[in-house]
Order: structure tokens, then sequence, then C-alpha cells
């Protein structure tokens, strides 16, 4: 996929789609957002109600997809019969980016059903920027990749996550889906500084952000997404919009999913944040 102008235009402020809110979004609270972010495997299906919310949803929200079944760090070979079936949901639902994990979640065909961190190695970078481009010219468009949490390290890294992600974007020429909650929890974990993680990432690459919670268990933080959004998280979140500017961004919820309600309060405060970077600037 040749170079250019890589970011699509931003869709303001959304939600990831979740099954409990499908009426709501459709008739109560229809337009209370621009966008819904799609959990890719749960649509990979033939026909039935899935499909049928994601038609109808598609006729009043920008759709995006967002997997976790890519394993784009993973030594397996690529399942091109998935990517076929993404490229084919995308097509369908039109959407306008596809997005998959920094990680890989398995070998020799066996699924360990959790997203796990790589060596920051060049062998791993030539690996994973040679895998995305793969990706990408079957997919015909660029991949938009995301950080993970991570809750150990390898002693073989040459460098940091933040240099590992920034080159990665130059040599695969993907994007980033930038998720504070997962610098948060990787930096609290690991002890780095997640200003710096910020800085140093490309401006021109970020083309989504998450916002999500965490849990703390002592001194450790596990990524459970099942809590509001924590306040070092939204003063992360300052500091990404001063640094990359306006960004698609959402709130995202997988477990004690409240009303929808509660999640469009929690995401009118990044709305506010970003009207007032704007206002001042």
């Amino acid at each position: 996929m040749a170079n250019g102008s890589p970011l699509a235009a931003p869709l303001g402020f959304g939600l990831g789609l979740r099954t409990v809110h499908y009426e709501a979004l459709l008739d109560s609270h229809r337009g209370c957002v621009s966008w819904l972010e799609v959990l890719t495997e749960n649509y990979l299906v033939p026909g039935g109600r899935p499909l049928d919310f994601l038609r109808r949803l598609g006729e009043h929200y920008s759709l995006v997809l967002h997997g976790v079944s890519l394993s784009i760090g993973s030594t397996d070979p690529l399942n091109l019969d998935y990517l076929r079936q993404v490229r084919d949901l995308a097509a369908r639902c039109e959407a306008k980016w596809i997005s998959d994990h920094l990680c890989w979640t398995g070998v020799d065909g066996i699924n360990l059903h959790d997203l796990l961190p790589l060596p920051y190695t060049e062998e791993s970078l030539l690996h994973v920027a040679a895998r995305i481009a793969q990706c990408q010219d079957f997919l015909g468009r660029r991949l938009v990749i995301e950080n993970v949490s991570s809750y150990l390290s390898y002693a073989s890294s040459e460098m940091t996550e933040w240099e590992f992600l920034a080159e990665l974007t130059r040599r695969a020429d993907c994007l980033l889906l930038l998720d504070l909650n997962n610098i948060h929890v990787s930096a609290t974990n690991h002890g780095f500084d997640a200003y710096e993680y910020l800085n140093a990432l490309p401006v021109d690459r970020v083309q989504q952000i998450h916002l999500a919670g965490h849990t703390r268990h002592g001194a450790l933080l596990i990524d459970t997404h099942d809590a509001p959004v924590a306040e070092p998280v939204w003063q992360l979140y300052d500091a990404a919009l001063r640094r990359f500017g306006p960004v698609s961004t959402m709130i995202e919820r997988d477990d004690n999913i409240p009303s929808l309600d509660v999640l469009l309060e929690e995401l009118q405060r990044a709305r506010s944040a970003a009207r007032s970077l704007q206002a001042a600037a």
C-alpha cells in the first residue's frame, strides 16, 4: 500500500457498541453520538439478529470495526479466512476503519484468549511490520493498531514500547488507536512515564483514542474496562488533545455496563475537554 495522507477525518465522540444499548441507540437516544465501535468477532456471522441491528444502526451512525483475533505478533501464518470475513464485514457496514491490537493471542493454532505483549526488538519490528503490510494489502486499507496493557516485560527488549510503536507506523505505514487507559496501566505496572510515551508518538498517525476504566489490585493495575474512566486517564486525555488535536474519541466499557445515559454523561467530559481546548486555541 502506497504512502500518503493516512488519517481519516475525525468522527467526533462515540461509544463501544454493546447489545444492551441496541434499542436505546435506535429509539430513545438515536443520534446521541456520532459513531460506534463494533466488536468485529461478534458480527462475523452469516445473518440473524446481530447483523440486522448492525444494518439498522449503520443508517444513523458511522461505524468502525475493532477486532481481537488478528494476533499480528504471532509466528503462526496469518488467518486469511478471518481477514476475508473482516474485509466483507467492513464492506457490508461501510466501516470507516479497521483496528486490532499490537499483541499475539496464541501459537500453533491455540488461542490463549488474552492480548499478550511482544518483545520490543528489531526482529519483532521486522516481523510485525511485514505482517501488517500483508494485512493492509489484503484488506485494501490501512490498519489501525492499538497499544495493549501489559503485566510483564521481556529482558530481550531493545527499545521502549513507544519507540517500537512510532517506528512500526513508519515502516508498516499503519495508524494508531491510542488507548490512554492502557498507557496509564502499563506505566504504573512498569514504572515508566506515561507522558514521555505520549509525546514520543507521531502526531500524524493517531486515528482514534480509547478511554476506559481499570481495577487496582495492590500495586498492580488491571485493564478491566468495568469502571468509569479514572482521573489520571482524563489528565492524559487533556495532554493527548494538546498534542494530537481533534481525534475520534470513545468510551470503552465491557463489564458492569451502566445505562446509556451514564456513559453519555461520561463521554460529555471528553467532549467538553475538547471544546475547552479549541476555545483556548
